[in-house]
């Protein structure tokens, strides 16, 4: 097992290149002695259809003082307002705190040509990567059109819903990517396969995934603590809508069914709370349960009372004890993040 720091991140080794070894940056995260810190429809499937920017579709849905994406409506139950794409920033920061600075683990060389980000939201990873890469036309697709208007030239936005046919050429990316979709994916090896068909020969495909189930090392967090409860209640939402929130911990598998080669999975802790005694582990706690408690309304309003049929009040009472759970300095709890890629081989088996 690597060290608890994640501050260096190993590079691969051909043994393990060849093997698709697992590379786990999981060890004990050990916890600082005296930490007083308290700090409308579901969506279903349609014909592809992708919209420029350019455009006019810019219309949304308001619920209970939030604002949801028009365009397929119900297909993504989470908010797309001003607060949540805050939050969404804040994450891509917390993981790049959590990779030092790493934007995709695939190695698909100096000057890839074309690379596709899906489920983009505020489209910050892909602006990020037509910095790094200028030579690259990068491709950001998401159900909302709220990215910036002023980004690298060589990016650009389109509204799509990459659950849908894809109107891309087919072997034609040097990289597929997503990021905190787990919560959206109804069908993961559809997912998988479409990517494989539209990533070039010799390309790469690279998910990143939180598996959203707290663990711990110290039995902080009993099996009937309010914070398994609270998971255990969104797992029986999602799954009455089709998401199967468990799939972060299958990507391996479903990778190598629709073809890749050469399947790498980086698994790290990510702790919420300021209660580990490693400091930068420590700040990518305080990003977490920074991320959970502006995020938690928003997560919870529709597959709380859309599909689990809570009431508003009901709700929040109950969340009053999840933000209390998710303050407590004496839990120390913490989840898994999976990133794993995978290559199309050279020639296509069909």
């Amino acid at each position: 097992m690597a060290s608890a720091s994640v501050s260096m991140i190993p590079e691969i080794s051909p043994e393990e290149a060849a093997t698709g070894t697992l590379q786990t940056h999981t060890s004990e995260i050990i916890a600082e002695e005296h930490d007083d810190d308290a700090d409308s429809t579901i969506g279903g499937d349609g014909d592809s259809f992708t919209t420029s920017l350019a455009s006019s579709v810019v219309d949304y849905s308001f619920e209970n003082g939030r604002r949801y994406h028009k365009f397929r409506e119900g297909r993504y139950v989470f908010p797309n307002d001003d607060a949540e794409q805050d939050r969404e920033d804040l994450k891509h920061a917390m993981v790049m705190e959590l990779t030092s600075g790493v934007l995709h683990y695939a190695p698909i060389g100096d000057h890839p040509q074309r690379v596709l980000d899906l489920g983009t939201g505020t489209g910050i990873w892909s602006i990020d990567m037509g910095e790094q890469y200028q030579s690259a036309e990068v491709i950001g697709t998401d159900l909302s059109p709220i990215q910036p208007k002023w980004v690298p030239p060589n990016v650009r936005f389109v509204v799509d819903d990459f659950e849908s046919q894809w109107v891309y050429p087919k072997d034609h990316f040097d990289l597929i990517h997503g990021r905190h979709l787990a919560v959206a994916i109804r069908d993961w090896k559809k997912l998988l396969k479409q990517s494989f068909d539209h990533v070039k020969p010799g390309g790469y495909a690279e998910f990143q995934e939180i598996l959203v189930f707290l663990e711990s090392d110290d039995g902080t967090l009993p099996q009937n603590a309010t914070l398994r409860q609270y998971y255990r209640y969104l797992d029986t939402a999602c799954s009455r809508i089709g998401i199967d929130i468990h799939a972060p911990s299958h990507l391996v598998s479903y990778f190598r069914d629709a073809g890749f080669e050469d399947v790498q999975e980086k698994v790290f802790k990510i702790p919420l709370g300021t209660w580990p005694k490693n400091p930068q582990l420590k700040n990518i706690g305080l990003f977490q349960r920074t991320n959970f408690l502006d995020g938690l309304q928003g997560i919870s309003l529709k597959p709380y009372t859309m599909v689990l049929g809570w009431s508003l009040e009901e709700l929040e009472v109950w969340l009053a004890e999840v933000r209390k759970a998710i303050k407590d300095p004496k839990t120390h709890s913490y989840y898994y993040m999976f990133f794993v890629y995978g290559r199309k081989p050279e020639v296509s088996r069909g």
